[in-house]
């Protein structure tokens, strides 16, 4: 048996490479300028149910803000995550209570499916065409926050509005290396699976609050 398998591997090794060669496809975008792209993407958003907010610098003021008025007394970030030092230092004392997600998830499972209100996530782009978050996932900030909190909030910049999901993806040269799991959220969780009526919540979050830091915004949803 090792015999043939090595028989097998020198073939394989021996025999000459196939050189792939791919079409040129041209990259499929519009011709949106930065106000355009903000001004799609929010109104497709909001068509999916999901609520948008314009902030600035202040984004965590406005982000402890919409918790507190919606009852909730706790948040959940990632504590490597990279806005978790912006969050925490802009965060006000009455604001919800923090907590810093850094746990294997066998130890704080029972925390977060049955004592977390809300989740927060940084997000790497959106799409204007369809108003879709992309997030990709890490340790640092794993999937679970934006999965099982039923309130997943986010903040995007502006400037990361793209116009469609081919453009981003050949901005940032995805097929050189992508992460094993690319999430693309278009609104809050939703489903007609029971008696073909909508729900919001039934697989994941029901309420999706996006934060868009644009300079100079003073914080109008």
């Amino acid at each position: 048996m090792t015999d043939a398998r090595n028989d097998i591997l020198a073939r394989l090794r021996s025999s000459p490479t196939a050189t792939l060669s791919l079409p040129d496809i041209p990259v499929r975008r519009f011709d949106w300028d930065a106000a355009q792209r903000l001004q799609h993407f929010q109104q497709r958003m909001q068509a999916s149910h999901t609520e948008v907010y314009q902030v600035d610098n202040n984004w965590p003021g406005k982000l402890a803000e919409l918790l507190r008025d919606r009852g909730m007394t706790n948040l959940r970030y990632g504590a490597q995550g990279p806005l978790a030092r912006e969050l925490t230092g802009g965060w006000p004392t009455w604001g919800a209570r923090l907590i810093a997600d850094q746990a294997p998830i066998e130890q704080q499972r029972d925390a977060l499916f049955g004592a977390t209100d809300a989740g927060f996530t940084s997000c790497r782009a959106g799409i204007a065409e369809t108003g879709s978050l992309v997030l990709w996932p890490t340790p640092a900030e794993p999937r679970l926050l934006s999965l099982v909190p039923p309130v997943h909030c986010v903040l995007l910049e502006a400037g990361q509005i793209v116009s469609t999901l081919h453009e981003l993806m050949h901005l940032e040269h995805w097929h050189a290396g992508m992460p094993t799991n690319a999430l693309l959220i278009s609104g809050p969780s939703k489903s007609a699976d029971i008696e073909q009526t909508l729900a919001y919540g039934v697989h994941g979050p029901a309420q999706l609050l996006v934060l868009i830091r644009t300079p100079g915004s003073a914080g109008n949803a």
